[in-house]
């Protein structure tokens, strides 16, 4: 049993203080320092003994006891033996501490008590515990100290020899269990080391995958339109050089050509006007309906002026991302003036100069055109760059954008006339083997009115088709009529299964319109009749203008209804009034239609003068009365008209209406030979 009971009741703290001890203090301090430090060493290895304070909690308990004392005597200060104490009765500079010790020496290296207290119950616990714990639990370690004291003790290997020991196999087979081991063994290494080298080639791939799907991220522009990070045209906008297209290449449009022919000297040589104080035009705008001719024009004015050539279209400018358009219209100029002079094209530019207005919807649908409007007159000057718009709405641009300055020039694309037409088809049908001794161009641009340039190249490609359909080595003017007929009414209906009655009804309907438009003055010349089923009707009298008409008069607007007229008035007087069809339901509508444009367009009714009536519901009941009177006398006028001419043709109109039946279409030239009561060649 230890001898005193002090140390086992009260817990010790070092405290400190920064005043040196006097050498006699020094000297009793430190051999009851030592006795304090051997009381506790004999404590830690008391089995029986409690002690407040041990090793086990500041960690040394796997200290022996040499070097329990060796790292003692270095922590503590030593005393040099030539302190020697002072006198009792000798005054010191030592002032008296208010802890529990006398001196401040107690307070800054002796082991001072603290206040604490200890019951019976909870020593009696611990005394209890202390007992029940092996001999070794009692040292507690820290476990970043164990880490350091156990790293030395290597793990035990089993050999071979040991392991087929153990497991009790018999002599003669222990080298076959060495040999399958190792084998075992090889092949489990070459596995894993298989294993490892697909999973580095798997997170290699992945890492690829990873990549470029973040570069693809980064690149559209979903993901990129919060950060504002589109970049528009993010690749360069590479002209293009149209030396292989030239004004010879453009027909049917001269007044166009010749206006564009001035901004060609502008590029080719624009001292000659700078000279006298002229500026480059800025722009020209194309307008007209499609198919005319405007793209061509603009890719023939970059190949006269031997400049690059830039084209956009205006939808490449509209999206539905903040900022994209006015970024692609930066890169396009910026691009075109790097290389000036240079044309810029932009086609359909309704769809991105239209008027601007406040929308809800788009808050940011100005912001190109307003881009437009800069680079085409702004504070930057764009000399040598030509804009060159196309559109088929003028009026739906804004009022800004079509304003001298920007678009100098308004040149007009119309559908071109006989002349022109002619010029177009004759272009086309030197690209193909045609026959050489008829006319063909004069003869279809005679029957194609209306048609544009696209449209004539379409007729002279679907002739040709049907040529090499039917084995012919050459183009004739039956295939350039039948892909005529093709575009304007539709293919053919052969099978198209129509009883004896109905085709019968069909030819003297077509008959009645051949013979009013043959016997009717200023009526147009005749160029076909046909039963043949086309689209929706069932036959059908084409008749082709001398030339064409720019304006017509009265009697040729008369000598049409009646011509339409024709028709019905056959149907009632061959088969009577209960068997007439509704196969004249389109002749009507054009009857009606010109009768009204007469009466309220064109002054030509006596009865209500030289007056127009655009808006027909802002008129007064009565105006509204006398303008429906006025149409149905000049309807009903015309269809008089017609029965009495055909009552009067009775004959031929019978000749023609057989021929139909029997040939099923026939020209100009046959319908001229049966009126006139001769027989038609055998085909």
């Amino acid at each position: 049993m230890l001898p005193t009971q002090s140390y086992t009741a009260q817990r010790y703290t070092l405290v400190g203080h920064t005043h040196s001890p006097a050498p006699l203090e020094k000297n009793i301090l430190q051999n009851n320092f030592m006795k304090n430090i051997n009381l506790i060493h004999k404590m830690v290895s008391c089995i029986c003994g409690q002690p407040m304070w041990n090793l086990r909690e500041l960690g040394l308990s796997d200290l022996g006891a040499q070097q329990l004392d060796e790292l003692v005597n270095r922590m503590l200060p030593r005393l040099s033996p030539q302190e020697a104490p002072l006198p009792s009765g000798e005054q010191t500079a030592w002032r008296t501490s208010h802890l529990s010790t006398h001196s401040f020496f107690y307070n800054k290296h002796v082991w001072v008590q603290s206040r604490g207290f200890k019951t019976f119950r909870s020593k009696t616990r611990r005394l209890q515990s202390a007992s029940d714990r092996p001999l070794e639990s009692e040292g507690f370690t820290p476990s970043f100290m164990k880490g350091f004291l156990t790293r030395d003790k290597g793990v035990e290997i089993e050999s071979l020899d040991s392991l087929s020991k153990n497991k009790n196999i018999p002599e003669g087979q222990q080298d076959a269990f060495k040999k399958g081991f190792a084998e075992g063994f090889l092949k489990a290494q070459a596995l894993t080391q298989r294993t490892q080298e697909s999973l580095r080639r798997t997170r290699l791939i992945l890492l690829v995958l990873l990549l470029v799907g973040l570069y693809g991220i980064s690149k559209t522009p979903f993901i990129s339109v919060r950060f504002r990070t589109t970049s528009g045209l993010d690749s360069a906008v590479d002209p293009v050089q149209m030396k292989n297209v030239t004004f010879e290449h453009v027909k049917g449009v001269e007044e166009a050509k010749n206006e564009l022919q001035e901004v060609v000297e502008f590029l080719k040589n624009p001292q000659k006007f700078t000279a006298l104080g002229g500026k480059l035009p800025k722009g020209v705008l194309l307008v007209g309906p499609p198919g005319t001719g405007k793209t061509l024009l603009a890719r023939a004015v970059a190949g006269e002026a031997d400049v690059p050539f830039y084209y956009a279209s205006g939808s490449e400018f509209d999206e539905m991302f903040v900022g994209v358009g006015a970024s692609r219209i930066r890169n396009l100029f910026r691009e075109a003036k790097a290389n000036a002079p240079c044309v810029i094209f932009i086609d359909e530019l309704d769809s991105v100069g239209g008027k601007r207005i406040e929308s809800p919807m788009h808050p940011y649908s100005r912001q190109t055109i307003n881009q437009l409007l800069a680079e085409m007159d702004g504070f930057k000057p764009n000399e040598g760059v030509i804009i060159i718009g196309a559109t088929n709405f003028p009026e739906a641009l804004d009022n800004a954008l079509i304003r001298p300055g920007r678009f100098d020039m308004q040149v007009t694309v119309p559908k071109p006339d006989v002349k022109g037409r002619t010029e177009i088809l004759n272009w086309y049908l030197k690209k193909i083997k045609v026959d050489p001794g008829v006319r063909l161009a004069n003869i279809i641009a005679r029957g194609t009115v209306g048609f544009s340039g696209a449209d004539l190249e379409n007729l002279v490609n679907q002739a040709a088709l049907k040529a090499a359909v039917d084995g012919k080595d050459m183009v004739t003017l039956k295939e350039l009529e039948f892909a005529k007929d093709k575009i304007l009414m539709g293919p053919e209906r052969r099978s198209a299964e129509i009883d004896k009655k109905n085709k019968m009804i069909t030819a003297y309907h077509e008959s009645g319109h051949a013979i009013v438009a043959y016997y009717t003055k200023d009526a147009m010349p005749i160029n076909k009749a046909t039963i043949m089923p086309r689209g929706p009707s069932l036959g059908h009298v084409s008749m082709l203008p001398e030339n064409d008409r720019w304006s017509e008069t009265r009697s040729q607007l008369l000598a049409q209804m009646d011509v339409s007229m024709g028709g019905r008035v056959a149907e009632e007087i061959i088969f009577g009034q209960e068997y007439i069809t509704t196969g004249a339901s389109s002749d009507f509508d054009s009857a009606t239609k010109i009768a009204k444009m007469m009466v309220t367009r064109f002054g030509m009714c006596e009865k209500l003068g030289v007056m127009t009536y655009t808006d027909m519901t802002a008129q007064s009941p009565e105006t509204q009365a006398a303008v429906e009177q006025e149409i149905r006398v000049l309807l009903k006028e015309s269809y008089e008209r017609a029965k009495a001419l055909l009552k009067s043709r009775a004959k031929e109109h019978k000749n023609l209406a057989d021929a139909l039946l029997m040939y099923e279409t026939l020209d100009a030239k046959e319908i001229q030979l049966v009126l006139e009561g001769k027989n038609l060649e055998v085909r």
